[in-house]
């Protein structure tokens, strides 16, 4: 599973990929999760608002932060 965080190091941006690593443990799912703070390849996705959340190359999430409960529902539909 490919998990990328898309956002410039806002403190928002910090805390999703918290939040991602957290519930991976959790759940016990393997998957290689990346930072992605390089503006031309967040807008490459369609990502206007950060933080943004990609799974499997799939926008998820764009402009908020999710809680744990949507980030677990997420990554449960793509496992």
């Amino acid at each position: 599973m490919e998990i990328k965080v898309l956002g410039t190091g806002c403190q928002k941006c910090k805390e999703v990929e918290k939040l991602v690593r957290e519930v991976l443990a959790e759940i016990n799912v393997p998957a290689n999760v990346e930072k992605v703070e390089d503006i031309a390849q967040i807008v490459q996705y369609g990502v206007m608002l950060t933080p943004g959340l990609v799974i499997n190359g799939k926008v998820k999430v764009s402009g908020r932060v999710p809680n744990k409960a949507d980030i677990k529902k997420l990554i449960e539909e793509e496992n």
